[in-house]
């Protein structure tokens, strides 16, 4: 980003910033920090954008992203989801991808625009978006050599190193029709009732593989010099634009960074964006990162607005409206881009499946209410690439709407919510938004449970912002919050029914010695702050014991620099990755760290990465003989074990336990014995539901729910928790 807006971004200020630190007695009414705070005005965010033959309301767009719903055999869901972000107030909606023909399919028998049956469904979709006041374009995307199928097509016949398909090379004549198609699915899509088409040119799809000679080593018009390479997008382009006329929109989605070998120039992007603006795209979109790029673009680590600088870079030289996108979250953060003149509209497509209502709570100065995305990809990309439906960790109802709806309930009803985590803040805000009297109770001076260890893991910090979305929620709904207090069975038989969500306990494995005094647990540490040695051995190698080991291996003291004056502070800022006055640093350190070079003086944009390594010597073990790390995220569990590698990290699988005294840790791998030398061993080998409540209660004839850790505690797993407590709170 450059100068500008990094010094603006760093000195707004907004309600979101207030600290949640609710030290909340035995009172039936608090007020937190944040109570009246009121978000700034968006003059730029709300301002119309006028594209000639037509107008977009504001500058907001949801980019395109796969939810899985494109499958559905009914298009019903998709529309639903669709016009409820409409409803919400984005002013321009770009689809997921839909491929021109069938060898572009993403998988076998992915969705596709190719014939008037077709249409038929889509109509579906530009009718409910229509109906609620938006504009709707249909993205088109051609895999390429990323279509996992054995009939992919590519440039050249060159197998992606995230695909076990090996594509064909797309003869001259298939080049040809390849264009043909893409026109075809154009000028269906507006017979559909599309406002316009997003031509996918990034992330390493088929136009993209055209562009770069990583994946281009043709010798025809079609390969070789840049014009050459550069040829099959902008005949694409004026194909389209042929087809559908003047007024249509066209957007072409253009990567400025490839972030893989070989790839674009910035003097061949900037030659390309003028070609596509003369051969008549309305709009060109940033594209960041080919998905087999090894660097992170939109994981919760990277930070906001991390890639603005690169669309600055390129505004200058078109005079069509450029859009910005990866990693924006924030109102304040879109009114800053815009107000320097960073970009002309800012494109998000996570943060709608969080809130659809974002832009709308922007302009009415709620910005606090915000339901903000934490960028986690955990119940989105994940879901995705295994082929589920996509959905949100904060926000179960995205992607359900036609089945999972918050109404008002048939009885009033007095509910005990025990535990303020993740499942207790989202079944008492359910249940209070369908009308119950909901009383929440929890033992700690603050709400947010297990989220309040979480929040202090490097690149974790957004969980600082869930926090603020369900303490301003408790406050709108007249949740009674009940602090610092271990309630009684007693006090609980007041209440028609009562949901334990309190949560769980650290497992403690048999292992013998396993009480010497060098032995703690992740709690220990990331909460009560216990003292921890330069040589460190961590027993369990799931999300605990990776974000525990994240936590270690800080260049600096692990402890959580948000905080000015202790946890009991009430002017720390909730946000330091994004708004706060270390903006720059934090984004030219992780640009560092990953090789990213936002200048794009290298190829590509990629320059050898400096990870810096860890201030202690930290060991990972796990029983289990498969690869460490294996159960973490499909989308993101590559970043924490590449980091944690480039860190020094050891990773140690098949261990057994032998036992703990005062030379170490004592452990066999491969019949092998030998001892761990280490300062402290901590123990992050699972949990144990705490369900103290649960049978006194039951003996009281109460109705009694479990949910997240109190139910099922194997992992901790928000997403299964918030989404859990949110449907049982939404049939009670």
């Amino acid at each position: 980003m450059n100068m500008s807006c990094q010094r603006r971004l760093a000195s707004r200020k907004t309600g979101l910033e207030i600290p949640i630190n609710m030290n909340i007695n035995q009172t039936s009414t608090w007020m937190p920090a944040f109570a009246g705070m009121t978000s700034p005005s968006f003059p730029f965010l709300s301002q119309p954008l006028d594209l000639g033959f037509t107008t977009l309301k504001n500058r907001v767009l949801m980019g395109s992203m796969h939810t899985g719903l494109e499958e559905d055999k009914d298009y019903t869901r998709m529309a639903t989801y669709f016009a409820e972000r409409a409803r919400g107030g984005v002013a321009l909606i770009v689809t997921g991808g839909i491929s021109p023909n069938w060898r572009g399919w993403t998988f076998p028998f992915a969705s596709k625009l190719t014939n008037q049956r077709e249409v038929r469904k889509h109509r579906m979709i530009t009718s409910a978006v229509h109906q609620e006041g938006g504009k709707i374009a249909m993205q088109i995307l051609h895999a390429g050599r990323y279509a996992y199928h054995p009939f992919c097509v590519a440039p050249s016949a060159i197998k992606a190193p995230i695909n076990k398909f090996k594509p064909s090379a797309l003869s001259h004549r298939g080049v040809i029709k390849t264009i043909e198609a893409y026109a075809n699915a154009a000028k269906l899509a507006q017979q559909a009732g599309y406002d316009g088409v997003e031509i996918m040119g990034s992330e390493g799809y088929l136009i993209n593989q055209f562009l770069v000679t990583h994946t281009n080593k043709r010798s025809d018009e079609w390969g070789g010099s840049y014009e050459n390479r550069m040829r099959f997008a902008l005949e694409i382009v004026r194909a389209t634009r042929k087809a559908v006329g003047p007024h249509f929109i066209i957007i072409f989605r253009l990567s400025l960074l490839d972030l893989i070998p070989d790839g674009s120039s910035w003097e061949e992007v900037v030659m390309l964006a003028k070609a596509l603006e003369q051969a008549g795209v309305t709009l060109i979109n940033t594209g960041i990162g080919w998905h087999e790029a090894r660097v992170p673009t939109i994981a919760t680590m990277v930070p906001r607005a991390n890639f603005v600088a690169i669309t600055k870079k390129l505004k200058p030289e078109i005079k069509i409206p450029l859009i910005t996108t990866n990693r924006i979250n924030d109102p304040t953060v879109i009114e800053t881009i815009l107000a320097d003149g960073c970009a002309d509209m800012v494109s998000m497509a996570r943060p709608f499946l969080a809130d659809p209502e974002f832009v709308n709570k922007a302009l009415r100065g709620q910005a606090e209410s915000i339901n903000t995305c934490i960028a986690c990809n955990q119940a989105c990309l994940d879901h995705v690439f295994k082929k589920q439906i996509a959905s949100c960790l904060v926000n179960p109802r995205a992607c359900h709407e036609t089945e999972l709806n918050y109404l008002p309930a048939t009885q009033i009803k007095k509910i005990a919510v025990v535990g303020a985590g993740p499942a207790g803040l989202a079944a008492a805000t359910v249940a209070a938004k369908r009308g119950h009297f909901v009383t929440l109770f929890d033992a700690s001076h603050e709400i947010g449970g297990q989220f309040n260890i979480a929040k202090q893991i490097p690149g974790k910090e957004e969980f600082y912002q869930t926090l603020r979305y369900f303490g301003t929620q408790l406050l709108e709904l007249n949740v009674q919050v009940i602090l610092n207090k271990y309630v009684r069975v007693e006090e609980l038989s007041e209440f028609d029914e009562v949901i334990l969500a309190t949560g769980i306990v650290p497992r403690r494995p048999d292992i013998k010695g396993i009480e010497h005094a060098s032995v703690l647990n992740y709690i220990n540490v990331l909460r009560d702050k216990k003292p921890v040695g330069k040589r460190v051995a961590i027993i369990g190698a799931g999300g605990i014991g990776f974000d525990t080991a994240e936590y270690l291996s800080q260049e600096k003291s692990p402890l959580p620099p948000f905080f000015k004056g202790g946890d009991n502070s009430q002017d720390f800022p909730l946000w330091k990755r994004g708004i706060e006055g270390d903006l720059s640093n934090n984004q030219n350190l992780f640009n560092k760290e990953w090789g990213i070079d936002i200048t794009m003086q290298h190829r590509g944009g990629l320059e050898p990465a400096k990870m810096p390594s860890s201030p202690r010597e930290i060991i990972m073990l796990q029983r289990k003989a498969s690869k460490v790390g294996e159960g973490l995220g499909k989308t993101t569990g590559w970043i924490h074990r590449t980091t944690l590698k480039h860190k020094g990290v050891k990773m140690l699988a098949g261990v057994t336990y032998d036992k703990i005294d005062d030379a170490g840790l004592h452990i066999t791998i491969e019949n092998k014995s030998q001892i761990l030398a280490v300062d402290n061993i901590i123990i992050c080998a699972g949990q144990s539901p705490l369900r103290d409540l649960q049978a006194p209660l039951q003996s009281l004839g109460k109705p009694v729910h479990l949910v997240g850790g109190a139910d099922v505690a194997a992992e901790l797993d928000a997403k299964r928790a918030i989404n859990q407590a949110s449907r049982l709170a939404a049939r009670i």
